[in-house]
């Protein structure tokens, strides 16, 4: 009996990606970019750690289509014939279609599914395109499928810090987070070389040799001092 589609080929073209996810709304990174090929259905980061041993496809985003990298969907399925882009020296290829509105003119391949103008010896703008190119001609797809029984996540995926502590954490610190200690000891601190440059110090730590820092200092000196007791002058 001929194959139609596999049930994770379905979910590629079937899940929303891209969104947030049901499950962590209050959560951060909680953007639904991976596919559980086991579960068939759309994860994001905060999920991983329910499906560790599930086969996982990272699914990105590249001129508002989703995207996969070639070298992750060729564990999956045959994929020649497909044209491929470079993102991030990574290749990728679409999961849909990407239908042209202006009809093709020059020179080159169209694509079998979608009339798009594709670059020689490509024949197929997306995934999805030879998937019903395939059925449409052979109804058969079980040829080009290819047996994969682990997948992981590409290794330059960062799984959010803040997610499981079983999961794997990133050792990037955001720019916005504050150090440990407190705006009142930080001051307390001398100040650097280092601090000076980097930030704008209070007069103390201005070396005096400058014009301005003893400007300053002369200003701040007179606004300290105390006033003196007022001498009348004598009566006539």
């Amino acid at each position: 009996m001929a194959i139609r589609k596999p049930a994770w080929l379905e979910a590629l073209d079937a899940q929303k990606f891209f969104v947030g996810c049901c499950l962590h709304e209050n959560a951060k990174k909680n953007e639904k970019n991976i596919c559980c090929l086991d579960c068939c259905t759309s994860i994001c980061p905060h999920c991983v750690s329910s499906h560790r041993r599930h086969r996982l496809l990272q699914v990105r985003r590249y001129v508002y289509h989703d995207v996969v990298r070639l070298e992750d969907l060729e564990k999956l399925i045959d994929c020649s014939s497909v044209q491929s882009y470079t993102i991030n020296s990574s290749k990728v290829v679409f999961l849909k279609k990407r239908p042209q509105s202006r009809q093709f003119k020059g020179s080159g391949n169209i694509c079998t599914s979608c009339d798009r103008s594709l670059q020689e010896p490509f024949i197929h703008c997306s995934l999805g395109c030879k998937v019903e190119y395939v059925l449409r001609q052979k109804q058969d797809l079980s040829p080009y499928l290819r047996r994969c029984k682990t997948l992981q996540l590409s290794p330059d995926y960062i799984i959010p810090h803040d997610v499981d502590e079983e999961t794997t954490h990133s050792t990037i610190v955001e720019g916005d987070e504050h150090t440990a200690s407190s705006d009142s000891e930080r001051l307390s601190l001398p100040c650097t070389r280092f601090q000076i440059m980097n930030r704008k110090a209070s007069w103390p730590c201005i070396s005096a040799t400058s014009p301005a820092a003893a400007s300053d200092v002369h200003t701040s000196r007179n606004m300290s001092r105390r006033k003196g007791v007022p001498h009348r002058s004598p009566l006539c």
